[in-house]
Formats: structure tokens, C-alpha cells, sequence
């Protein structure tokens, strides 16, 4: 009953067969092989054009990389208020791009309100030296509270972003969950919506550390191999990042994994649901359920070897909790299955 993260799951097992191939041979260094090359051209399929790509080990460095491409002295770059770049990042975003900073958008379910978002870019006109620029948009999808941008919310974000000539980067953590979610391409979810840059994640959906940053507007990317370098992440064996995501983007494993994820927490949000011992928080749209429980449900949920996290009532929500409650959050993953769900259900239901 391992719920607390989706970084608990291990590697799947072609994922972890592919790199043992890998380790057989000889391929040349620092992101030149031809392996490298290979999955650089198959991303560019995957999203139907040409893209830049650039393979790191962490979502904090496909992000904080990713920002301080666009970063400018004086840069203040946008997201919502529980974002992970702002709320889980331990500051790399700022650190990286020399110290642009994040102002975050408050927004119902995880979500950017982008009247909210509007007024936040008016308050640093481009000439306001006292008090920064607006540099940059992200938006996470999906989102930290396991909610999903619709393609009409992330055009309606794009369109702000343009109208203020401001480049919009896309934290794909769970990229894969949002995905499956919407019944989209890679394409339509990205820059046929007006995003520019990406972190695609893997790590969290079957890799062992394989995520990339990918660029829509190339443009962009023109510094990208020396901020890479510069900041650690350039493996002289990036061959053994690409080796994870050849076999990831192969046949579609990275859909059917997160096809499951998704699948097993919607049979927890529909258990939960029907117990009359706990309540959703507001619904799970991809692999993440948060339910509130009564604090000796969950204690002896914890008792009995599930794993998962207490989590921070969201400042838009002060009022959701009742005396002796508690919220958790539950995220499933390639790994879960449902004797896992069933087991905690039974659990919760007393």
C-alpha cells in the first residue's frame, strides 16, 4: 500500500532491461551518441515537429534549466500559488536563473486563474526598474493537487502569456497522467496551445532518473547546452538517460504506465467516496487522490503499513477540513494494483 509518492514505485521492467543492454557496449560521451540522437529525433515524432531536446536526471533541473533559458535580470516569473517549482524546489529555480524570482497566482484546485494571473503581470510593467519584469509563465500539468489543465484553460493561459510577449514553459512531471487524462496528443496539450518549453518527466512513471526538457520555439534553447553544463547536469553517459526513455516512448509503454496509474486512482477516489468514514477533497483527475479521513482512520491506516502523506490544507480552502479531520494524498503509480487499493479501502472503512 504504497501510496505516498509515485518516486516510490521502482522502474519498469523494460526500462530496466533496456539499460542493462545498454551497459554491454561502448557509445560516445556527453550526449553524442548515437542513441542520444535517436531519441532526440524519436521526441521530435512524438510531438509532431522538430524539437530541441536536452536530457537531465531531475525535475528540478528540467525545470530550473528550463526557466533560466528565459531568465533576465530583474525577472519575475509566474505560477500558481502551490506550484512545485515555488513550494518544493528548495529555491533552484531562483538559483539557476541568477535570481529571477517567483510570484505566484492563486487559482481554485491548482489551477492559474488567469484574470488573477493577468493582474499579477500588470503589477511589473516593463519598465518598472523598482520592481522587476515579468520574464516567464509555467503552469504544472498535471497539477500538485492532481487536477488536469483542459486544452481551452492552458490556450486561455497561452493567449496572456503572448499578449505580454512572455515565453510559457509546461512542468510535466506527470505529463504522461494529464495525457491519458484529456484522450489528447503530446501535441495538442503542448504547442498547438501556445507552450514553448516542457519538462517532460519520466522519473515518476516507470524511469529510474530520465527526464527531458524539450523545446516547442527553438529559439529559446540557444543557451540551453552551456546552463546544462554549467549546472552539473550534463552526463558524460547520457546515454543511459536516453536508454530509459527509448524503451519508455517504445510501443507506448509511457501511456500504458500511466493508463494504470490513473486507472487505480480512480478506483480509490470512487472506494473513498463511497465510505461513509472519509470524503474527497475535490476530485482526482490523474494519479492523485486527496481525501480527507477522520485522524484515527488515517493513524490506523499508518498502522497497518500504508504509506502516504499528510498534506497542507490549500490556502483557498482554509474552511476544508472539520475538528479531528485530516487531509492525506494518495498517488498511485505504474506499480499499484488493486488488490493495493482494496486493501487500503478496507482499511478506511474500519
Amino acid at each position: 500500500m504504497y501510496f505516498a509518492s509515485d518516486n516510490w514505485a521502482g522502474a519498469h521492467p523494460a526500462i530496466a532491461a533496456r539499460l542493462v543492454e545498454e551497459a554491454a557496449g561502448f557509445a560516445a560521451p556527453y550526449g553524442v551518441s548515437d542513441l542520444d540522437k535517436q531519441v532526440e529525433a524519436r521526441f521530435s515524432e512524438v510531438f509532431e515537429r522538430d524539437v530541441s531536446v536536452f536530457f537531465v536526471a531531475t525535475g528540478t533541473a528540467a525545470n530550473s534549466l528550463a526557466l533560466a533559458s528565459v531568465g533576465r535580470p530583474g525577472g519575475v516569473i509566474f505560477c500558481h500559488s502551490e506550484a512545485h517549482v515555488t513550494a518544493d524546489e528548495c529555491g533552484a529555480p531562483e538559483f539557476l536563473t541568477s535570481g529571477n524570482r517567483l510570484h505566484t497566482v492563486p487559482g481554485a484546485n491548482g489551477r492559474m486563474n488567469p484574470k488573477a494571473l493577468e493582474a499579477a503581470i500588470a503589477r511589473f510593467p516593463s519598465q518598472a526598474v523598482h520592481q522587476g519584469r515579468a520574464t516567464a509563465v509555467t503552469l504544472t500539468q498535471s497539477t500538485e493537487v492532481g487536477t488536469v489543465y483542459s486544452l481551452e484553460e492552458i490556450a486561455a493561459i497561452s493567449a496572456i502569456a503572448k499578449a505580454h510577449d512572455l515565453p510559457l514553459h509546461m512542468d510535466g512531471a506527470r505529463f504522461a497522467n494529464a495525457l491519458v487524462r484529456l484522450g489528447v496528443t503530446p501535441a495538442e496539450m503542448t504547442w498547438k496551445r501556445g507552450v514553448d518549453m516542457l519538462s517532460f518527466g519520466g522519473t515518476k512513471n516507470g524511469c529510474w532518473c530520465a527526464e527531458a526538457i524539450v523545446f516547442f520555439n527553438r529559439d529559446l534553447a540557444a543557451d540551453m547546452a552551456f546552463l546544462r553544463k554549467r549546472s552539473a547536469q550534463l552526463f558524460s553517459k547520457t546515454r543511459f538517460i536516453s536508454a530509459q526513455l527509448d524503451a519508455y516512448l517504445k510501443d507506448d509503454l509511457w501511456l500504458s504506465m500511466a493508463k494504470n496509474a490513473n486507472a487505480m486512482a480512480e478506483r480509490l477516489a470512487a472506494g473513498l467516496g463511497s465510505l461513509n468514514s472519509a470524503r474527497l477533497a475535490w476530485a482526482a483527475e490523474a494519479n492523485e487522490v486527496f481525501a480527507i479521513l477522520p485522524e484515527e482512520r488515517a493513524a490506523a491506516a499508518e498502522a497497518a503499513g500504508a504509506r502516504f502523506y499528510r498534506w497542507e490544507v490549500p490556502r483557498e480552502t482554509p474552511d476544508l477540513l472539520d475538528d479531528g479531520e485530516t487531509l492525506i494524498r494518495l498517488v498511485t503509480s505504474f506499480a499499484s494494483t488493486k488488490d493495493d487499493v482494496d486493501a487500503f479501502l478496507a482499511i478506511c472503512s474500519g
